[in-house]
C-alpha cells in the first residue's frame, strides 16, 4: 500500500507540474539573448501574411508554404504586430524550428492589448510554449503622441508598467518594443523594465552608425525590428531605373545586412520587412497598388519612397524576389556566438 501510495503521489506530482515546465527559458546575458543558455542571434521577418483581396485581416491557410520557405532562407525568428491565439499556429512554427516576437498593440478594442489589460491573459496562456522569444509592447509609438494626450511620456510610463506585469507572470522570456529609429534619454529613464530594445531603422542602406550611438547610451541588448527596402521605384535615382525593381530592394538588403553583422558586438540581429507583399496596404486590395509617398521625403532607399505594397521578399503568391537569395545566403552564413 505505501508503495502504491508513492506511485499515486509521484504522478500526482508530475501532472500538476507538467503544465509549468518551460521548454526553452529565455534571458538576457549582458547584451546578448539566451536560449536554454545557448547565444541567439536573431536572423528574422516581420510576418503579417494578409491574403490577396482581403482586408486588414491575417490569414494563416498558407502557413505551411510559408515556413518552408523562411526555412530554406535560414530565418529562425518572425516578428508578428499581433498576437497569435492559435496553439496549432504555434506549434507549426515551433516544430519549424522558429520562434515569435508576439506583439502587442496599446488599443486593439480589448483583444489581448495593453489599453485593456488583457495582453497579460495571453502572456500567462502561452508563457509556456516553445515558439515564444519575446514579448513586445507597441510598434513606433513614439512617431504617435497623439495617441496619448500629446505627450509620449504617458505611453512610456504605460509601456513600462506593462513590462513590468510581464516580469511578474513570466521570468522566462524578455520584454522588449519596436522603437521608431534611436529611443533618446527620455525613453530610456522611463523604460527600465524593456529588456530588450528594438528599432525600426530607415536610414538608407547603411544602419551602422546607430549601433555606435546605442553603445554610446545603453549596455542592453539591441537589434533592429524592422529595416530594408522595397521593390519599387518612384523615380529614377541612384543608378535604379523607375518601376517595379527588384534589384534596388536586394542590393539595399544586402547592404543592410552586412552592416548588421558586421556589429554583432553590439546588434543582435534583425527582422527584415517583410516576409510577404501586403496588398491591402494602398487602394484595391484585390490588386497591387503603387502607391508611397512623394519620393526623397524618407530614408527608404533608394528612391525616399516607401511604396507599401511591395515590401516583400516573396510576393502574395509566394514567387520568391531577387531579395529572396540575399536573405538566404546571408542567414545561413551565420552562426549563433
Amino acid at each position: 500500500m505505501k508503495k502504491l501510495a508513492y506511485l499515486v503521489l509521484t504522478l500526482f506530482v508530475f501532472t500538476s507540474c507538467k503544465s509549468e515546465i518551460i521548454n526553452d527559458v529565455v534571458s538576457v546575458s549582458s547584451n546578448k539573448i539566451l536560449v536554454s543558455n545557448t547565444p541567439y542571434v536573431i536572423k528574422g521577418i516581420c510576418y503579417h501574411p494578409v491574403p490577396k483581396g482581403s482586408p486588414n485581416k491575417r490569414s494563416f491557410a498558407t502557413l505551411t508554404q510559408d515556413l518552408a520557405l523562411m526555412t530554406e532562407a535560414g530565418i529562425n525568428t518572425i516578428r508578428v504586430y499581433a498576437p497569435i491565439n492559435d496553439v496549432n499556429v504555434l506549434d507549426e512554427i515551433s516544430q519549424a524550428g522558429i520562434k515569435v516576437i508576439i506583439g502587442f498593440g496599446y488599443n486593439q478594442k480589448g483583444n489581448y492589448d495593453i489599453k485593456s489589460g488583457t495582453f497579460i491573459d495571453y502572456v500567462n496562456t502561452y508563457k509556456n510554449h516553445s515558439a515564444i522569444l519575446m514579448w513586445e509592447l507597441g510598434n513606433e509609438y513614439n512617431y504617435h503622441p497623439q495617441w496619448f494626450d500629446n505627450d509620449i511620456k504617458n505611453w512610456y510610463e504605460i509601456m513600462n508598467e506593462a513590462a513590468g506585469l510581464i516580469h511578474r507572470n513570466d521570468s522566462s522570456h524578455p520584454t522588449t518594443t519596436a522603437h521608431g529609429d534611436l529611443p533618446d534619454a527620455l525613453a530610456l529613464s522611463m523604460s527600465p523594465n524593456i529588456d530588450v530594445w528594438g528599432m525600426n531603422v530607415y536610414r538608407w542602406d547603411d544602419p551602422e552608425p546607430i549601433f555606435k550611438e546605442w553603445e554610446a547610451m545603453s549596455s542592453k541588448p539591441m537589434y533592429l525590428s524592422e529595416t530594408g527596402g522595397d521593390s519599387y521605384m518612384k523615380i529614377t535615382k541612384a543608378g535604379y531605373e523607375q518601376g517595379e525593381n527588384q534589384k534596388a530592394q536586394a542590393d539595399a538588403a544586402k547592404n543592410i545586412l552586412k552592416k548588421v553583422f558586421d556589429n554583432q558586438d553590439v546588434c543582435l540581429g534583425v527582422t527584415l520587412f517583410s516576409f510577404t507583399d501586403g496588398w491591402w496596404k494602398a487602394g484595391n486590395n484585390s490588386v497591387q497598388d503603387i502607391g508611397g509617398y512623394a519620393p526623397n521625403s524618407t530614408g527608404i532607399p533608394y528612391d525616399g519612397a516607401p511604396n507599401e505594397e511591395y515590401w516583400g521578399i516573396v510576393d502574395i503568391d509566394r514567387n520568391k524576389k531577387q531579395v529572396f537569395n540575399v536573405v538566404k545566403e546571408t542567414y545561413l552564413s551565420k552562426t549563433n556566438k
